[in-house]
């Protein structure tokens, strides 16, 4: 079955553009919420993308803003915008229950710092999005928005499929493999995956790749929603957060960027080999120079270093969580899903010296991705391997399907090695959205972000 995907003529919605009508009164973020709702109670009974939505909250924070529109006293430049936040961050006034039955009917009651810091910049939070149980790999309810016998991707499943239907226009993720760059891909979203630590996550400090991201529906919202968030809570204890301007970064075109490979490229389908190519030839007309493995040892040797991605990624973040998770599953017995006890058990499996080998690997893949910033401004490469792959649930009595929720070994590379990412809708394959991101420097956030923008400006999406 074919999605409805066209990107070049797709609107998604958006919500910088809608402030100077708050300022002269022509909208207001109590109407612009309205609309959000009633997109909700359109789409989400096929796309599924929320756990719950608190309206009546909403509302309240809706009309606050609208007074301080009103009155000329925005908090901020998000000051009214509603946003979903994956339900695997606490929220004052909603549940968070993770997706897994253990924590069905959970509510602490108090706020993930990144949540806090919507709030206090204004933004309206609305409602909890449905991720993948504990943020692994065994899928929710959500269907991806423009083909419902597809994935949304995962583990921000709800996150990113309530952008890509136009619900609301940005919403909170988190990735520890890929989290954030795929599902956003195959949504139709715009994302940004932090520099590692690069804002604050809170309570969820468990595992040492685990980063906040925003998806959004352009770069704009992307940026400017990170940035207010950053600005009140900071980043992780001990890192320096994410650094760069209040306003979105100025487009600025790259000179050189690096064309990975990654592990996965032998799995591409060759229409969207075909895709990605027609978006390198683009760019090499409007004057990018382009860099391959075969062009420099320090690329090719890149290449070797993170060959192994998946692995690296899952061993690290299933070792780091299986005491959480052994509890969970001791604790609540027949509440764990078959798959993430499958995952448990391979970690339970794992020997220490196993678990030091993967973060030697980690280690030595930053030293190989760190000698490359002399020789290009970013890596370019697919954020998906493809369009989402169709899901329909596992087939009892047969073996548990791998990566239901997708493969993520293209977001891997960003993941181990700290690096910030962002993705771009610049490709529809069969109907479907499929990602090219910008992979930069630690601590580069705000320039890859230029130059995405600068891509998205310059760059005609392609469909094939």
């Amino acid at each position: 079955m074919s999605g409805s995907y066209d990107p070049r003529t797709f609107q998604a919605l958006t919500f910088h553009d809608a402030t100077p009508r708050f300022r002269d009164g022509s909208d207001t973020p109590r109407a612009y919420l309205e609309r959000c709702l009633e997109a909700i109670d359109r789409r989400e009974p096929v796309v599924k993308a929320f756990t719950v939505v608190n309206a009546e909250g909403a509302r309240a924070a809706a009309d606050a803003s609208t007074r301080r529109w009103q009155d000329g006293r925005p908090l901020s430049p998000v000051d009214g915008l509603p946003i979903g936040i994956k339900d695997l961050l606490e929220t004052r006034d909603m549940p968070t229950e993770m997706g897994c039955e253990a924590y069905r009917g959970n509510f602490p009651r108090r706020d993930n710092a990144a949540v806090w810091a919507l709030r206090q910049a204004g933004a309206v939070v609305m409602g909890k999005t449905v991720t993948a149980e504990l943020g692994g790999a065994h899928p929710g309810a959500t269907t991806n928005p423009f083909d419902p016998s597809r994935t949304p991707g995962g583990s921000s499943s709800g996150s990113a499929a309530a952008v890509g239907a136009g619900m609301v226009p940005a919403t909170v993720g988190s990735q520890v493999g890929g989290s954030i760059i795929r599902p956003a891909a195959f949504c139709g979203n715009y994302a940004l995956k932090p520099t590692q630590g690069g804002m604050n996550r809170g309570e969820r400090q468990t595992t040492s790749m685990s980063t906040h991201g925003i998806h959004a529906g352009s770069v704009e919202d992307v940026w400017v929603t990170s940035i207010e968030i950053v600005r009140r809570a900071g980043g992780d204890p001990g890192r320096r957060g994410l650094m760069g301007p209040d306003a979105t970064p100025e487009p600025v075109k790259p000179g050189r960027l690096i064309v990975l490979e990654t592990e996965g490229w032998p799995g591409v389908d060759d229409a969207t080999r075909r895709g990605f190519a027609m978006v390198l030839e683009a760019l090499e007309k409007a004057g990018v120079t382009l860099l391959r493995r075969r062009d420099h040892a320090w690329i090719e040797a890149l290449e070797r270093a993170v060959a192994n991605g998946r692995a690296v990624c899952g061993g690290i973040t299933s070792w780091e969580n299986r005491w959480g998770h052994r509890n969970l599953v001791d604790q609540y017995p027949g509440q764990v899903s078959a798959r993430a006890q499958a995952t448990l058990a391979k970690a339970e499996a794992m020997t220490l010296d196993e678990y030091r080998t993967l973060l030697a690997d980690r280690e030595a893949a930053q030293l190989r991705h760190a000698t490359l910033a002399p020789l290009a401004d970013a890596c370019i490469m697919l954020s998906c391997p493809g369009p989402a792959t169709p899901w329909a649930g596992d087939v009892p009595g047969q073996p548990l399907a791998p990566r239901p929720t997708g493969d993520f070994v293209f977001n891997a590379p960003s993941s181990m090695l700290f690096a910030p990412a962002f993705t771009m809708p610049l490709m529809g394959v069969d109907g479907m959205p499929v990602g090219v991101q910008l992979m930069g420097q630690q601590h580069e956030d705000a320039r890859i972000t230029a130059m995405a923008r600068w891509v998205v400006q310059s760059v005609a999406p392609v469909v094939v």
